[in-house]
């Protein structure tokens, strides 16, 4: 017999590559398993370690596993592009709106530590650094995923200070403090 609770944790681990990860919460007495396919309803193909998490999660005689992601905050308190600086540098100015803006990733490299994506209607290219991911509550991106960044342009050109799932572009606010997803 299933019984299905809501439950807020921590992302203790997520493997993109493996397709599962797992959560820990003071209301399971096991890991909760987080299948690739939950994170994919969600909205996300990835959710960075020590992210909050809000889920329903099923209790079965195997274990707890994540039946439904209600919401993900990143792991750190949001970071705006001002406690950005020591990884985008000092010389970057930010757009004066801070809107979020729906762009497709060109490609990841989490090995390297970064990326790219394009805002959609526009060819340039936004940097996208591991750091900047980490600190959105993602941990890692494929090539032609759909997000939302906010983003500032340096010495170097355009790059991403904030990083989010597609669907925060639609919401009406631009507001920095929202949490993921």
């Amino acid at each position: 017999m299933e019984d299905t609770v809501r439950v807020t944790g921590l992302v203790k681990w997520f493997d993109v590559n493996k397709g599962y990860g797992f959560v820990v919460a003071d209301d399971c007495e096991t890991d909760i398993l987080l299948h690739a396919n939950v994170l994919r309803c969600f909205g996300q193909n990835s959710v960075a370690n020590n992210a909050e998490i809000e889920l329903l999660v099923q209790r079965s005689e195997r274990g707890c596993q994540a039946a439904e992601i209600l919401s993900v905050a990143p792991p750190r308190p949001e970071r705006g592009p001002e406690a950005m600086q020591g990884i985008l540098g000092d010389d970057v100015v930010v757009d004066s709106d801070r809107a979020l803006r729906p762009a497709r990733v060109k490609w990841f490299d989490r090995k390297k530590g970064f990326g790219f994506a394009n805002v959609f209607g526009s060819s340039e290219d936004v940097f996208l650094h591991i750091e900047v991911l980490q600190a959105s509550g993602l941990a890692e991106l494929l090539p032609g995923e759909a997000i939302a960044i906010r983003t500032a342009v340096g010495p170097r050109g355009r790059m991403a200070w904030d990083i989010r799932g597609w669907d925060a572009a639609l919401a009406p606010t631009t507001d920095a403090s929202e949490s993921v997803g």
